[in-house]
This record gives structure tokens, C-alpha cells and sequence, in this order.
């Protein structure tokens, strides 16, 4: 069965930078898609990034364009979500989670949770000074 864990989540001052890993199992095939969520406290999960495999697409919601990137080490079967400029807006439980398979003409990755079927159980990120 496919597992996914993350790790890398830890507490900053704003403006400091964090790399959050996601590691993957459980599947043999080459073809999927591995999306980045975020959960604040009161707020519903929101998508903040996404990568699919067979064309190395990827996806991000405008509040991170240019601050985080998502990057994968397919020898380490590693998606990461590299962050920076971090602001308390960004305080929130990141998860990762898997769309196994996913082909390229499925189209883009997707920033929305329901398209996805495996999920870890996050890792906390908070931005305080």
C-alpha cells in the first residue's frame, strides 16, 4: 500500500527558510502525482503545491508563487517543498499526498485535496518571532 511520511517541519522566525520532505511507498509504478496541502488552525486545507512525475509538471497557489518550490529525488523516491520568505501567514500542518497513477494526458497536477488518495500525516510549520 502506498505510504507517504513527512518530515522537515520545525518553528522559525518570518523571513527564515524551511525544505520539507515527503518519502514515498508502497508503489512500483512511475506515473503519479504528489500534491503539498496546508491546514492553519480554524482554516480548511488548502493546496500549495503539486508535481506529476511522467513530466515533472508543477503547480502553485498564488500565496507561494515564487517563495516555495517543489522539487522530487527520484533515486531517494523524495518529493520536497522547499519554502522561503516565510511569513506567519504560512504557520499550518503540511501534508503530502499521492495520486497513484497519474499519466500525463490526466492533464495537470491537481491543487485540490479530493483528487487524492493517500495521505500523510503531516508535519507542523510555524512562523514566529
Amino acid at each position: 500500500q502506498v505510504q507517504l511520511v513527512e518530515s522537515g517541519g520545525d518553528s522559525v522566525q518570518p523571513g527564515n527558510s524551511l525544505t520539507l520532505s515527503c518519502v514515498i511507498s508502497g508503489f512500483s509504478v512511475n506515473y503519479y502525482a504528489i500534491g503539498w496541502f496546508r491546514q492553519a488552525p480554524g482554516k480548511e486545507r488548502e493546496g500549495v503545491s503539486c508535481f506529476k512525475s511522467e513530466d515533472s509538471d508543477t503547480r502553485y497557489v498564488d500565496s507561494v508563487k515564487g517563495r516555495f518550490t517543489i522539487s522530487s529525488d527520484s533515486a531517494k523516491n523524495t518529493v520536497y517543498l522547499h519554502m522561503n520568505s516565510l511569513t506567519p501567514d504560512d504557520t499550518a500542518v503540511y501534508s503530502c499526498a499521492a495520486k497513484v497513477p497519474f499519466f500525463r494526458e490526466y492533464g495537470p497536477c491537481s491543487l485540490s485535496s479530493k483528487d487524492y488518495d493517500n495521505w500523510g500525516r503531516g508535519t507542523q510549520v510555524t512562523i514566529s518571532s
